[in-house]
């Protein structure tokens, strides 16, 4: 995994790309290689027939957005902000460093306790996956609530997997909710000083009535 320097380091270029409104580039990571990195995709399975798969390759590295929209979903902060009650809340990618995959996050350094939320599209769906990777040591829990936001399924982990030698890549889990009718899905997990990144987001969406 990435070690605790790296990601304050993440985290202080996040703060001056923001307020430079300029490009973060991440730093630079121990290259895995293509053995592994072939190993850790073939640990995703592929999505299942009718999923409907949002990878956010079309966004930019390391600019903190309120909210982005793809393949109809709404990904922002769940909110308000806890520690920051005067700064806005954002979201922004970050590069798994041995894919190059782009995975969504918490953008706010200090507002890790807020979850990220991902509203679906039209009658929801019946099944939701999610493909995360993060920080050594980050919890995660996923949770799936109906239109009346009652919840209806939750996953967590006291750990994400991570990495046993600096020069494998770090590791996916893939982890899915399911119920009649899921219309938002919240991750939450990090605590400050970590962070925790939605590789993919899959579901199975439900026809109109």
């Amino acid at each position: 995994m990435l070690s605790r320097f790296t990601i304050s380091l993440f985290f202080a270029a996040c703060a001056a790309a923001c307020a430079a409104g300029t490009t973060f580039t991440p730093p630079p990571g121990p290259l895995a290689s293509p053995a592994a990195i072939a190993a850790l995709r073939a640990t995703v399975p592929p999505p299942a027939a009718g999923e409907t798969v949002v990878d956010f390759e079309q966004a930019e590295i390391g600019a903190p957005v309120p909210k982005w929209e793809e393949k109809g979903v709404t990904f922002e902060l769940a909110g308000p902000l806890k520690r920051t009650p005067a700064a806005k809340p954002r979201v922004m990618f970050f590069p798994h460093l041995a894919t190059g995959h782009k995975g969504i996050l918490n953008a706010m350094s200090t507002d890790q306790a807020v979850p990220l939320k991902m509203t679906l599209p039209g009658a929801g769906a019946s099944s939701v996956t999610l493909v995360l990777w993060g920080s050594t040591g980050c919890p995660a829990v996923v949770e799936a609530f109906d239109q009346e936001g009652k919840l209806v399924d939750q996953q967590s982990l006291t750990a994400v997997p991570s990495r046993k030698a600096p020069d494998e890549p770090v590791p996916f889990v893939t982890i899915t909710l399911k119920g009649p009718a899921i219309a938002s899905v919240a991750l939450s997990g990090p605590r400050n000083g970590e962070f925790l990144a939605a590789d993919e987001l899959r579901f199975v969406p439900l026809a109109k009535k």
